[in-house]
C-alpha cells in the first residue's frame, strides 16, 4: 500500500481509464457518505488537482459534509486490465454555477442538463492497493446519458432549481448544502 503526496503520470493515464470512480466524505457526526459517479465528470489537472462536475440527484451529502469538514476521498478501482486500487485523499472547493471560477472550470466538461456544482479537488495524499478482489467486468454503457440527464434536460433549468430546492438543500443528517446561497 504504498502512499505517496501526489499523483505522477501513471495514476494520472489510470484515473483518466476509469468509467466509474467513487467519492466518500464524512462530518464530525452522522452518517459517512460514499457515492458512485461516472459520466464524462472528472478531469485530472495535474499531479496535485483534480475536478469533478457533480450531476443532480437525490442527494447533496458530498456539499453538506464538506461545510462541515473539509476532507475527501476519491476511489478509483481497475474492473478489467490489471489490478489496481487508488484511493486520492484531499481536500475540496465547492463551485457553485453563480460562483466566477464555474464558466472557465464548466467548460472542461460536455455541457450536462442537471450540472450542480463542481468540486475542485486539492491532492493531499495518494495510495494504491492491489485490487485482486475487485471483480473483472466490462462496461455496456454510461445510465447517465440515458437517463439521468434526459431526465433533467426534460425538467429545464426552472425544475432543476426545484428539484434542488426540494430534495438537495440538506443532507439526511440535515446538515445545510449551501446550494443556493450567495
Amino acid at each position: 500500500m504504498p502512499v505517496g503526496a501526489k499523483l505522477n503520470g501513471t495514476l494520472r493515464r489510470f484515473i483518466e481509464r476509469q468509467p466509474l470512480f467513487f467519492v466518500a466524505t464524512a462530518a464530525e457526526t452522522g452518517r459517512v457518505n460514499m457515492s458512485p459517479k461516472g459520466a464524462d465528470s472528472l478531469r485530472v489537472l495535474g499531479d496535485d488537482r483534480i475536478v469533478w462536475l457533480n450531476l443532480s440527484g437525490s442527494g447533496n451529502e458530498t456539499a453538506g459534509h464538506l461545510r462541515r469538514i473539509n476532507r475527501i476521498t476519491l476511489m478509483f478501482c481497475a474492473f478489467d486490465g490489471e489490478a489496481l486500487i487508488l484511493r486520492v485523499y484531499g481536500r475540496a472547493a465547492v463551485v457553485h454555477p453563480r460562483d466566477p471560477e464555474w464558466e472557465a472550470l464548466s467548460r472542461l466538461f460536455p455541457a450536462m442538463a442537471g450540472s450542480r456544482q463542481i468540486f475542485d479537488v486539492a491532492v493531499e495524499a495518494v495510495q494504491t492497493s492491489c485490487g485482486t478482489g475487485v471483480p473483472i467486468m466490462a462496461l455496456q454503457g454510461q445510465r447517465a446519458d440515458k437517463e439521468l440527464i434526459p431526465y433533467y434536460d426534460d425538467l429545464g433549468p426552472e425544475g432543476v432549481a426545484d428539484y434542488w430546492r426540494r430534495k438537495n438543500l440538506k443532507t439526511i443528517d440535515d446538515f445545510e448544502t449551501g446550494l443556493f446561497e450567495g
